[in-house]
């Protein structure tokens, strides 16, 4: 298993090796957008095996041992502000990584605009007067814009990540606690804006509730770090007071974090029910 890295037709740049999947774009002069694809590709071939060689680190929850290797750092930087919660510096490992490859992209070049996208995790980089929109998806089941993330240079938020259970007949690679079908959150970094969705999204839950179905993480995945802790497998019916139920629980933690300046803002869905936080960072769609 070797790291592969080409350049699509149109003009966004594939980084794989592993689990790990990337898609980067960069805007500005040809030099700058060749040279930052260069950078990227030559550092992204280091990540994984650096990674492996911490993991049982990096499974364990906090308080843990800080790691050696900058990813690997990085994760358990972004993690730490949630350590009064069961977490690990997993939580954090797809935006640690976007982060890591944005940043050397942007190592000596003058881009206008750039993104990492590793697996809908993504850290960003706005030049002054620069902005992106970032549609989000609550359920790839069904596919629609349920809201948008004004991505602007003026705001501090260069990470946008989403969290949601990867439960039976959805997909995913990611398990939760919650019962969020997503939660997208803005912030600092991709890496921070990981792990806080992660806790927003285990907070939206109904716990008890006989129409969800948890298993043992690691029935489902037995090299998870979540080992025999139960994770969401499947939903049955919500009617809209639970629904409501549900979210307010997120949306609560949601605000604690947003208040707390550990977050930028957030989206919270569940049965196409949407809740935002800290607007103007999001803007909800119309049906």
């Amino acid at each position: 298993m070797t790291a592969q890295a080409a350049l699509l037709p149109d003009g966004r740049l594939h980084l794989q090796h592993g689990p790990i999947d990337c898609i980067c774009r960069a805007w500005g002069s040809p030099e700058s957008v060749t040279r930052a694809y260069r950078q990227a590709a030559e550092a992204f071939p280091a990540i994984l095996p650096a990674l492996a060689r911490e993991l049982v680190v990096l499974r364990a929850p906090l308080p843990s041992p800080t790691p050696r290797g900058p990813v690997a750092r990085a994760m358990h930087a972004a993690v730490s502000p949630f350590s009064e919660r069961f977490i690990t510096p997993m939580a954090a490992v797809a935006g640690a990584v976007a982060d890591h490859v944005l940043t050397a992209m942007l190592d000596g070049t003058a881009l206008d605009r750039a993104f990492v996208n590793d697996g809908g995790d993504i850290a960003f980089h706005l030049a002054p007067g620069q902005t992106l929109r970032c549609g989000v998806v609550a359920d790839l089941a069904t596919p629609g814009l349920d809201a948008v993330a004004v991505l602007d240079a003026a705001q501090p938020a260069r990470g946008i990540a989403t969290s949601g259970r990867a439960c039976k007949g959805r997909g995913g690679r990611s398990f939760s606690f919650g019962i969020a079908d997503a939660v997208t959150v803005l912030a600092t970094t991709a890496a921070r804006a990981d792990a806080a969705a992660t806790v927003i999204g285990n907070a939206v839950d109904l716990p008890g509730h006989l129409a969800i179905l948890r298993r043992p993480a690691s029935d489902i995945d037995p090299d998870s770090d979540l080992g025999d802790r139960p994770v969401t497998w499947e939903v049955g019916t919500l009617i809209p007071s639970e629904i409501d139920t549900a979210l307010d629980a997120g949306v609560a933690v949601a605000e604690t974090l947003h208040r707390a300046g550990l977050i930028a803002g957030a989206a919270l869905a569940l049965g196409r029910t949407l809740r935002l936080v800290g607007a103007p960072s999001f803007a909800g769609i119309e049906a």
